[in-house]
């Protein structure tokens, strides 16, 4: 997967008045009159909790974490929405708790994009330095560049692995994503910007906070005010609420020069400059973990606003709910030691099923993971795989079943489709989208019912082609692939590796048989008790063992037993090879 740093993105989008024109991002904002000319209607007069956005009204609603319940989805810009989301800390595998919240925002980009024609514009930042990063480096003996690289690339592509199809049903990329670390002069920049906009002190040490007075009651949008999260050797706050937007350098981390001294950004500020950077002054969607609301998101409003000098910076928040592990009620953590990674998740369930687990659960909302709730999620691929299977031996004349009431289906089909839009239109109701589909699948099964005679009935083969087609585009547009080409590319390739691997390995037998083969003893001789091999053919039976060793790391077990042999292909193995 390409890497785009930020210096590459240009020109970008930015929006004046409504529209959007080409031009190159610059994090020195202009002068007052120039920035009130491109804050958008809620930058100016008294302020509220939230302004509706003016704009494309795109006919959907959503849940808006600013206002606790659901409003119109309103974009800037006619068929375009920005989004931009919090990216991992790369310091470790990630968990399916962050498959989930991933997978889940990608099935809203994909029913924006695929059901009601809106290219979203997703940027993304990786935080590749921070506390957990060089703490990590420290225990490892190794740089934070390196051990955030290796996470990184990690990280990606697990993203890869929950898919069935090659940039079809993967977990679609941003963008663009941005690495802190590519930016941190645009981030020292921004913070500049937000001191000189009086929002933001320097200490003695070489820290930057922001002040969270020089606000007031704009401060806790999301969550309230929030409590104090004052850190060791944070004595230099005005108000235990304000946080680090620059961190002053201590032994063995890394840094960066600036204006108050070698230090590195602060964990909030470098998420406020990256989405600025890309997006400007106004944003249509942010998106993340609901663990993120305080303080991360609260505080990137506070910084944006702040910078932009704007009362309303992004139009919505939207949050995912918690993965727990079944009977906890805690969140899967890495710090709570309660995870289990992607990988080895992916040994026991398959991303179509993960994704249908997904999509039975509101995107907001917390979900259990249990074997029991992935079962369920494989019934459900099951239950559609029976029907299409039914379906389609109907459609070859395999199957005979009483008369079908075509209408009713083709009128059913219809109702389906428009149910699932509905759906899918109020809050990106996934659930009752599936539930509409399988209640089609129902009705469907229910005239598929075989009969050990034909009765003369007239055939309908058109009404289950078309129930097909529907039902796979609507799991493609939500990245299910229920023709299962991957699977059916890996049997392919298996067994062509088998054919391989079984003429390869009875090339080696006859080859080590011929070698074995003993000195003939001459006439009178006695035969001796174990026979030696021929002298000159000892290189052939080398050839042989270094063959077998050299299969053994890519997954193929062949072992000799006296003259004969067996072989295997070890799965374990193959995917030990793969990571």
């Amino acid at each position: 997967m390409k890497m785009w740093p930020a210096r590459t993105l240009k020109p970008l989008l930015w929006k004046i008045k409504g529209a959007y024109c080409l031009s190159t991002v610059s994090l020195n904002p202009p002068p007052t009159s120039t920035l009130a000319y491109r804050c958008n209607a809620s930058c100016a007069g008294k302020r509220k909790s939230w302004t509706k956005p003016t704009g494309f009204d795109t006919g959907l609603t959503t849940y808006n974490s600013l206002t606790k319940q659901k409003e119109p989805l309103i974009l800037a810009q006619e068929g375009i929405a920005t989004w931009y989301s919090c990216g991992p800390t790369v310091y470790d595998h990630a968990h399916l708790g962050h498959a989930c919240s991933y997978v889940r925002f990608d099935i809203l980009q994909r029913i924006l994009s695929k059901v009601f024609g809106i290219t979203v514009i997703h940027a993304m930042v990786i935080t590749d330095i921070d506390d957990k990063i060089i703490r990590r480096s420290l225990e490892e003996n190794i740089s934070p560049t390196v051990l955030a690289r290796i996470y990184e690339e990690d990280f990606k592509n697990d993203m890869l692995a929950l898919k069935f199809f090659p940039f079809l049903f993967e977990v679609i990329p941003p963008a663009v994503y941005l690495r802190v670390t590519e930016n941190v002069p645009q981030i020292v920049a921004y913070i500049e910007q937000i001191i000189q906009n009086g929002h933001a002190y320097s200490t003695k040490q070489g820290d930057v906070y922001f002040d969270i007075q020089s606000i007031r009651e704009r401060y806790g949008k999301l969550t309230g005010s929030g409590d104090a999260t004052t850190e060791p050797g944070e004595s230099e706050k005005r108000d235990a609420r304000d946080f680090a937007l620059w961190k002053s350098s201590k032994p063995q981390e890394p840094f960066w020069t600036s204006p108050w001294g070698n230090g590195r950004p602060g964990w909030h500020i470098e998420c406020s400059t990256v989405a600025s950077s890309v997006f400007g002054n106004q944003l249509d969607i942010h998106s993340g973990g609901i663990d993120l609301a305080f303080p991360h998101h609260e505080n990137e409003i506070a910084q944006c606003e702040a910078y932009h000098q704007c009362d309303q910076w992004g139009n919505y928040f939207l949050h995912s709910g918690h993965l727990h592990l079944k009977g906890s009620t805690e969140k899967m953590s890495k710090s709570l030691k309660n995870y289990i990674t992607i990988k080895d998740f992916l040994q026991f369930y398959s991303a179509n099923e993960f994704r249908m687990f997904c999509l039975l659960t509101k995107y907001r909302s917390a979900i259990d993971y249990s074997d029991a709730s992935m079962i369920e999620a494989r019934s459900s691929l099951a239950t559609i795989d029976t029907f299409t299977h039914d379906a389609q031996a109907y459609m070859r004349g395999h199957l005979q079943c009483q008369a079908v009431q075509e209408g009713s289906l083709f009128e059913r089909l219809e109702e389906t489709k428009a149910s699932v839009r509905k759906a899918l239109a109020d809050d990106f109701d996934t659930p009752r989208a599936i539930g509409a589909i399988m209640n089609l699948v129902y009705h469907g099964n229910r005239h598929l019912q075989p009969i050990t005679k034909p009765d003369g009935s007239p055939r309908s083969p058109a009404v289950f082609g078309a129930m097909l087609s529907y039902i796979r585009e609507a799991f493609e547009v939500l990245g299910v692939d229920l023709l299962d080409r991957k699977e059916s590319q890996i049997e392919d390739s298996s067994g062509t590796l088998q054919n391989v691997v079984e003429q390869l390995a009875r090339f080696r037998s006859e080859v080590r048989a011929f070698a074995l083969a003993p000195v003939e003893s001459a006439p009178g001789e006695p035969v001796p008790a174990r026979p030696k091999p021929r002298p000159d053919r000892l290189p052939l039976l080398q050839a042989c063992d270094v063959l077998r060793k050299d299969l053994a790391p890519l997954g193929v077990l062949i072992k000799d037993r006296g003259t004969n042999s067996t072989w295997e292909i070890s799965q374990t193995r193959s995917a030990d090879q793969d990571k």
